[in-house]
């Protein structure tokens, strides 16, 4: 079994500040992302072989570059890329790390050449950031709708449009950016959709007030929306998705008035053709590793749904355990950053590398950082906070919500009608099968919640998430079964 000192699950830009500055202070750390590359979804790179690889330039990527660099510069890193992290166990004969300690965790591990392995650490950081909001509404299924970091992904990685024409719906300031990405390259936009109102001159002056002066990243976002003026895309407030349409891919999408509460109004919709639509109305921490292991969630609806919690040094209430990053909320790639870095000084005070004053004296000026970003981040989240009721609401009776194991709203609403008693989302589960596929809920969580609080009148946090399990995502019984020759294999 391998040893290290300290496995970062991410390596985006939580994880990777949080390992460049590990690393520096003599600690053995292992990084594991799925990716093939290092940078996250917001640094994704494109493949090694493609030409002008790297980071695009300018001052956006600035800090992920540097971020890059600094990791990429340390010594005492070990890097698991292409390698899924699927399971945190605790140890049985994990045996004590070489000259550190006993280890605290065995975290699981899958490659498609090396197999199943194992790696027994004395502290985990996951940082595994998160995935687009899932909304399921009536044709969401059809080939050519997509989330927004789905098509950005495309474009910022693959260099290809994955669509000729697009529309894109939602309730966040990507939109934007994504929008602004499709037009340079060259993409027919017939729409950008946002559930909100438009911002009033009031709304503008109360964030320039919150952020005492530093206006630049709301700024950042006055080209795109320039740029996209200047062509004639046309900008739509206050609407939200009401269907896509087509036969047997997506041939346009349909979209209706909503008031502030996104709660339709009597306005009439319009129809928009395109062949791709992307769907941004915010985003989901991932945390099934955190969920799996037994840590301790909370509910913050403007964070992206249940967080994993943590102390004032990121650590979870699983000792061995701390988180950083969208794991631990929606903030953005600066704040993750910051996160990481506390992350990993607090990680250094219980390896014993640094004693409570050096950490405090370490964690100062990060905490400072931090609250600067929090200030961002939090108005950021009070402006686009989902309205979660009324997006499980766009789904009618006959809309799939749970792909994998293809269950209706329509089944779903029916169980909780004829079994008023369910009242979690696990329950539900039990009887309906949504969340049981390869997907573990992924799609469906938070439409499955939404429509248990509709129908019981619970509020979200009393629901709670699905229970995750190990594996958290799908693996292949073949690699199971080579690597577990009996139970007490981990």
């Amino acid at each position: 079994m391998e040893q290290a000192d300290v496995a970062i699950v991410g390596a985006g830009p939580a994880g990777l500040a949080a390992a460049a500055l590990l690393a520096g202070h003599g600690a053995e750390v292992v990084v594991i992302d799925e990716r093939p590359r290092a940078g996250g979804q917001i640094y994704r790179q494109p493949p090694a072989t493609f030409r002008g690889e790297g980071l695009p330039p300018g001052r956006s990527y600035a800090a992920g570059r540097e971020l890059l660099a600094a990791a990429a510069g340390a010594s005492g890193l070990r890097w698991k890329l292409g390698t899924l992290a699927w399971a945190l166990f605790e140890p049985r004969d994990a045996g004590p790390t070489p000259g550190r300690g006993e280890a605290t965790w065995v975290v699981a591990l899958a490659d498609e050449e090396a197999g199943i392995g194992r790696l027994a650490v004395r502290h985990v950081l996951v940082a595994a950031g998160a995935y687009d909001l899932p909304v399921a509404f009536p044709g969401w299924t059809l080939p050519g709708v997509m989330s927004a970091g789905g098509v950005q992904a495309f474009v910022k990685s693959e260099k290809l449009l994955p669509g000729g024409c697009f529309v894109l719906a939602g309730a966040h300031p990507l939109l934007l950016v994504v929008a602004d990405q499709l037009l340079r390259a060259g993409a027919e936009l017939a729409a950008v959709v946002f559930a909100q109102p438009r911002p009033r001159l009031r709304d503008g002056a109360s964030v320039a007030l919150g952020l005492r002066g530093r206006v630049a990243p709301v700024l950042g976002l006055a080209g795109p929306l320039a740029r996209l003026r200047k062509h004639g895309v046309p900008l739509l407030s206050s609407h939200l998705i009401a269907a896509a349409e087509g036969a047997s891919a997506l041939e346009a999408v349909r979209i209706a008035p909503v008031d502030g509460a996104w709660r339709p109004t009597a306005g009439p919709e319009r129809r928009f053709s395109c062949d791709t639509l992307a769907v941004g109305y915010g985003f989901v921490p991932s945390t099934e590793l955190a969920r799996q292991a037994g840590a301790n969630h909370r509910w913050k609806p403007r964070e992206g749904g249940w967080v994993t919690d943590h102390d004032d040094w990121m650590r979870s209430s699983l000792a061995g355990i701390s988180v950083a990053g969208e794991t631990a909320g929606i903030a953005g790639a600066e704040q993750a950053a910051e996160e990481g870095r506390l992350a990993a000084i607090g990680i250094l005070r219980e390896l014993g590398a640094l004693d409570g004053e050096q950490a405090a004296r370490a964690a100062a000026p990060v905490r400072r950082a931090l609250a600067r970003r929090r200030a961002l981040s939090g108005l950021v989240a009070r402006r686009f906070e989902p309205a979660y009721a009324a997006l499980a609401a766009l789904a009618d009776e006959e809309t799939v919500v749970c792909r994998c194991e293809e269950v209706t709203a329509g089944a779903l609403r029916a169980a909780l009608a004829t079994h008023p008693h369910l009242g979690s989302a696990d329950a539900v589960k039990l009887v309906t099968r949504a969340g049981m596929g390869p997907c573990q809920g992924r799609f469906c969580m938070l439409t499955v919640a939404s429509l248990i609080a509709a129908a019981s009148g619970r509020e979200l946090a009393e629901v709670g998430p699905f229970h995750a399990s190990a594996p958290v995502k799908p693996l292949p019984v073949s690699q199971l079964a080579a690597a577990w020759p009996g139970p007490d294999s981990l």
